[in-house]
């Protein structure tokens, strides 16, 4: 495998704004990717898109919405370029005062979400769709796209129907096509980001080697974890820490409350950690001691399995080529799930692109990539994961990594070789 050596910059610089070194620069991370979707936009016929994903609407816009889907704040992005956001009126005041790189910010009617839904009404539900239609068809009509198609990123079937009582043709396969097509490719600002949000999750594995011991539960552990991820300024999301029998499988509740015993095997999973938006997944195993020998070799299957993907990843072959180097349904993964399909193997043996959100383009797995391949790009990041059992427990271990021209460069960088092995 190629490793790429970085020539962007020497190793992740600080998470602050300063005048006298260059880091990440935030105006040129907005450029670019409004760019991008821009261009895209640009390919296709339609002459509009409204976007109430908000991951779609911080990548046009760099407005740090919070949840999966809009709802209560969209964006339109014209052929021509220009960009109308509505938000609601505390939100859409402060980003008038904070965000002069947007120059049309709007009061929005929520038309869709926990708003309509709480009303109790369908009278009131229609009311609010149909004003929300009003309020886009308006500024469409503004920016001279009013007789063009719209794309529309949520395929919510009363917006589509006001809109098409309105007169306005809606394309939300389109839209979603380009927004997916834009985001899959990332910039180097974006790949920058994603560094500095491995670099933080390096931070919380560390608090994890200072505080685990026998007798803190799993909770109090990973609450000293998370402090420090919001001490580097991270948004935590998700992520957990399990330990024990709790670590095969997975356990239903992630983190519990139970107490941290020598001899144990313990994972924590970083994921869904942010640094601007861009969101990690990274796993790591600890020992509770020296770890034994069916639990060493367990671990050296599971790293190698990963490695053996990452070595297949580069420009030009295909998610299927790929998908042969994780595990198949013979051994312990069959005879545990007691099954004989791959659905078992979800989340647990699998390639995930990562971006503003988990699980953007690809997916690499082999319960869906033999039969629908797609074509890997240089630029693309993801998260590869691997697990394995051993003593009644289980080991998992994952990088981020970045497409490059040659193969892949590796964000992550915890130690990997072996388990990470804690004295107490």
């Amino acid at each position: 495998m190629t490793f790429h050596e970085r020539d962007f910059m020497e190793g992740t610089l600080g998470t602050q704004a300063v005048d006298w070194e260059g880091r990440i620069d935030t105006q040129r991370l907005r450029e670019e990717r409004k760019q991008r979707a821009l261009e895209r936009l640009q390919e296709t016929d339609l002459g509009a898109l409204l976007l109430l994903s908000d991951p779609n609407i911080r990548y046009v816009t760099g407005l740090a919405m919070t949840g999966g889907s809009g709802a209560d704040h969209y964006t339109l992005l014209t052929e021509e370029g220009d960009v109308v956001h509505w938000d609601t009126a505390d939100h859409a005041s402060n980003q008038r005062a904070n965000c002069p790189w947007l120059q049309d910010i709007r009061y929005a009617c929520p038309g869709l979400g926990n708003v309509p839904r709480a009303s109790g009404s369908d009278s009131a539900r229609r009311f609010l769709i149909s004003t929300m239609v009003e309020t886009v068809t308006t500024a469409m009509d503004e920016y001279g796209v009013a007789d063009e198609t719209l794309g529309l990123d949520v395929g919510n079937s009363g917006l589509v129907s006001g809109f098409e009582d309105a007169g306005v043709e809606v394309d939300v396969s389109t839209c979603n096509a380009v927004m997916e097509d834009a985001r899959k490719i990332k910039t180097e600002e974006e790949i920058e980001a994603l560094r500095m949000v491995a670099a933080i999750c390096e931070a919380g594995f560390q608090k994890i080697t200072e505080t685990a011991k026998p007798g803190m539960r799993e909770n109090e552990v990973w609450g000293e974890a998370v402090g420090e991820l919001w001490r580097h300024g991270a948004f935590v999301g998700g992520g957990y820490l399990t330990s024990g029998p709790n670590t095969w499988p997975k356990h239903q509740a992630n983190t519990t409350d139970r107490m941290i015993r020598p001899g144990d095997l313990v994972y924590a999973d970083m994921y869904n950690i942010g640094y601007l938006g861009y969101r990690s997944c990274y796993y790591r195993t600890f020992a509770m001691g020296e770890p034994t020998q069916a639990q060493q070799d367990a671990y050296e299957t599971a790293r190698d399995n990963l490695y053996d993907v990452l070595e297949r990843i580069e420009p030009g072959v295909t998610t299927d080529e790929i998908a042969q180097g994780f595990p198949d349904m013979e051994g312990e993964h069959a005879d545990f799930y007691d099954a004989d399909e791959h659905w078992q193997m979800t989340t647990n043996h699998w390639a995930h692109g990562l971006g503003l959100q988990l699980y953007e383009v690809p997916l690499i797995w082999r319960g869906l990539s033999p039969d629908h391949p797609i074509e890997i790009e240089e630029g693309m990041t993801m998260a590869v994961e691997t697990q394995e059992p051993a003593d009644r427990q289980g080991v998992r271990v994952e990088e981020m990594v970045v497409v490059r021209e040659n193969g892949v460069e590796i964000l992550s960088q915890w130690p990997v070789e072996e388990i990470t092995t804690i004295d107490y």
